[in-house]
């Protein structure tokens, strides 16, 4: 006889699946969704630039569980992601759509070229608008499935040293909340996941200075996938964590604007600037 958990994971499957599609999938907190979404048994498209991690993750996710799981090299900043992925899925059901995929360009916004901030607009943006307009339309007919954009705490507020980054977040956010209730009648859930800080490899490569503030609070990427999937059907928008939710209610509803701006960026320039501020 089945237990809770494998009915909620069937339920959850048939729901959502039989397959997923994961971008930014080749490590950290994407490799962490794919490897949850396949001990409930999906089927996974894996999609990152660096084909040897994704073949690693594939090969055993694929021997672990049982699973189909193909692989998809792609520059996820290239005007045709979107449509190189729809057309890569066009004979899979995919029911369920996870975007990870992020690009940061950390510092003051004349330390990096206009490229760089485009790079941010492509990637945090344009990609996953048009995988959300892709798959949406197939959900629809369908009558279910479920899309997770993977955002940030920064999308809240205005923050220096990640202006263009945050700005990207907080469409996410809104487009995700939106949809959220466009949607949701029609058996399609969309959900704008709210992270902090994440302990993955590319946020420890960004060299962030510990600074015994709310910055040093990061969470490990089984927190974020655990009630990122919980809060799925549920509600238009999580942020993972106690902490965090306490500091983005202390944020947004105790500090005024001005306030919760000037707070976030006394903390990322001491995270990255490491300059005291005047």
């Amino acid at each position: 006889m089945p237990d809770k958990h494998s009915k909620q994971n069937n339920e959850f499957r048939k729901k959502y699946g039989p397959w997923a599609v994961v971008a930014g999938a080749s490590e950290g907190l994407g490799a962490a969704f794919a490897e949850e979404l396949a001990r409930r048994g999906f089927d996974l498209l894996l999609v990152a630039r660096r084909i040897e991690l994704l073949q690693q993750l594939a090969g055993r996710l694929t021997a672990q569980y049982g699973i189909q799981v193909r692989s998809l090299p792609l520059d996820l900043s290239k005007p045709e992601a979107s449509d190189q992925i729809s057309q890569a899925t066009s004979t899979l059901e995919i029911g369920l759509l996870v975007y990870n995929a992020a690009y940061s360009a950390v510092g003051a916004f004349f330390d990096h070229p206009l490229e760089d901030h485009l790079r941010e607009v492509d990637t945090n943006i344009r990609t996953p608008l048009g995988l959300v307009n892709a798959f949406g339309k197939r959900m629809l007919a369908a009558g279910h499935g479920g899309i997770i954009l993977m955002t940030s705490l920064s999308a809240f507020q205005g923050s220096a040293y990640i202006s263009t980054d945050s700005a990207t977040k907080a469409f996410n956010v809104v487009l995700a909340e939106g949809l959220w209730e466009e949607w949701r009648r029609s058996g399609v859930d969309v959900l704008a996941c709210v992270a902090g800080a994440i302990r993955t490899p590319n946020y420890l490569a960004s060299s962030p200075k510990r600074t015994g503030r709310i910055s040093d609070v990061t969470l490990e990427p089984d927190v974020i996938v655990t009630e990122g999937l919980a809060a799925l059907g549920h509600r238009p928008s999580v942020i993972p964590g106690a902490f965090n939710r306490l500091s983005s209610f202390i944020m947004r509803h105790l500090l005024s604007r001005q306030a919760a701006v000037q707070l976030m960026g006394n903390v990322l320039r001491g995270m990255y600037v490491h300059v005291e501020p005047k």
